[in-house]
C-alpha cells in the first residue's frame, strides 16, 4: 500500500501543479483586443472625474441653509491647467460643484464657460500639475460604423467604470436643454447609464472621440443605445467658452420672431421682427414686421435660407451662423411682398 500511497501524492502534487501552471498562462494571456482595452482603460481612467453638483436649501422648518447633492455625473481633464469638460446639464443649477479625482481628492470647482444649446460646460479647479492628465483628442470625422469605442464615467456613483461597444450609427440628431438640436451626434452601444453623463467616449487608440450625453431608454437605464457629443464639436465649442464664457456667434442684427409663432401663422422661414439700426442687416436695406393705417401687423423680410441652405426655424438659423467668424460675408435668401430678396451682408461682432 506504501508505494501505491505514494504514487498518488506524486500524483496528486504533478495535478497541482499543472493546474497552477494553467492558471497562470492563463493570467498572463491575453487577447490583442483585451490588450487594447485594458491599455487604453490605466491610461485614460485618470483624466476621468467625478462631477458632484450641490444645491443649497432653506428647510421649511429652521432658519438653516443646508447643502444637499442635486446630482452627479461625469467629466475629464482638457489641459493641464485644470479646465475639466462636461455636460451642461451635469452642473446645471448647481450652488456648488465638486470634482473628484481618481485618487479620491475633492476639489471645489468654478463655472468658466457653459454652452446649453451642445450641453457642454467647461469648468476650473486648482489642483497640481501632477494630477492632471488630459486626454488627447482624436477626429471624429474619422468615424466608421463598427468601429471599437471604450466609455468611461461614474454610473450610478461606481466611480471610473468601463463599457466597451461599437459606433451603432453616425449623423444622428438629439435635443439640448435648450431645445437646439445637437446635430452629427454618435450612436453607440456601449453601455451608458446616469452618471455618464460628461464622461470621454474614446477609440482605439485612447483618444477622445465625443462626449458621452444621453441614452435612449424607456426605464432610464442603459437599452444598448447611448448618444456621445461628436469631438470636433466639442473642438470648436471648448475654446470659445475658455475665452468668452459662451458660444461666440457672429450676427447680422436682427431679433427674430418665435417658432411658435412662425408656425401659428403658416410662414415658411424665419420672420424678423426687428432689424436693429447701425448692423449689418439694417445697413443693407433688410426689414422687420411693421404696423399698417389699420394696425394690421405686415410681415417685413423672412429669412429663408443663408449661403443657399434652407433656414426653416431660429436652430437653422443659429446652426449657420455658428459655422462662420465675424467680418466672413454671407448671403442671406428672404422672402418679402411675395418677391425674394437676396442680401449680401458681412457679420458683425456679438454684441
Amino acid at each position: 500500500m506504501r508505494p501505491l500511497l505514494a504514487l498518488l501524492i506524486v500524483f496528486g502534487l504533478l495535478s497541482h501543479l499543472a493546474i497552477a501552471d494553467g492558471a497562470t498562462d492563463y493570467l498572463s494571456f491575453r487577447t490583442d483586443d483585451e490588450a487594447n482595452t485594458t491599455e487604453i482603460y490605466r491610461a485614460a481612467s485618470p483624466s476621468v472625474v467625478y462631477v458632484t453638483n450641490r444645491a443649497l436649501r432653506r428647510s421649511l422648518f429652521s432658519p438653516n441653509v443646508q447643502e444637499i447633492p442635486r446630482g452627479s455625473g461625469s467629466g475629464f481633464m482638457w489641459d493641464k491647467h485644470g479646465l475639466i469638460v462636461t455636460n451642461f446639464h451635469v452642473i446645471s443649477g448647481a450652488d456648488r460643484l465638486i470634482i473628484t479625482l481618481q485618487d479620491q481628492s475633492e476639489w471645489e470647482a468654478t463655472v468658466v464657460g457653459l454652452a446649453p444649446e451642445k450641453d457642454l460646460a467647461v469648468l476650473k479647479i486648482d489642483a497640481p500639475a501632477e494630477q492632471l492628465h488630459p486626454i488627447p483628442l482624436g477626429d471624429s470625422s474619422l468615424l466608421e460604423v463598427g468601429r471599437k469605442v471604450l466609455a468611461i464615467g461614474n454610473p450610478f456613483g461606481l466611480d471610473t467604470t468601463l463599457t466597451t461597444g461599437v459606433v451603432s450609427a453616425l449623423g444622428r440628431e438629439i435635443d439640448s436643454a435648450s431645445n437646439r438640436k445637437i446635430r452629427n451626434v454618435i450612436q453607440t452601444d456601449a453601455a451608458i447609464n446616469p452618471g455618464n453623463s460628461g464622461g470621454p467616449l474614446l477609440n482605439s487608440l485612447g483618444q477622445l472621440i465625443g462626449v458621452n450625453t444621453a441614452i435612449y431608454s424607456p426605464s432610464g437605464a442603459s437599452a444598448g443605445i447611448g448618444f456621445a457629443i461628436p469631438v470636433n464639436t466639442v473642438r470648436q465649442v471648448v475654446p470659445q467658452l475658455i475665452s468668452y464664457g459662451r458660444l461666440y456667434r457672429p450676427v447680422i442684427g436682427v431679433e427674430l420672431a418665435s417658432d411658435r409663432w412662425a408656425r401659428r401663422y403658416q410662414i415658411t422661414g424665419v420672420p424678423i421682427v426687428r432689424a436693429i439700426p447701425g448692423l449689418p442687416a439694417a445697413e443693407a436695406g433688410m426689414r422687420g414686421a411693421w404696423q399698417n393705417n389699420r394696425g394690421e401687423v405686415v410681415l417685413g423680410d423672412v429669412i429663408t435660407a443663408i449661403d443657399g441652405r434652407p433656414v426653416k426655424n431660429n436652430d437653422d438659423y443659429l446652426t449657420a451662423l455658428e459655422q462662420k467668424k465675424p467680418g466672413e460675408w454671407i448671403e442671406v435668401d428672404t422672402r418679402r411682398n411675395r418677391e425674394d430678396e437676396r442680401y449680401r451682408i458681412r457679420l458683425a461682432e456679438p454684441q
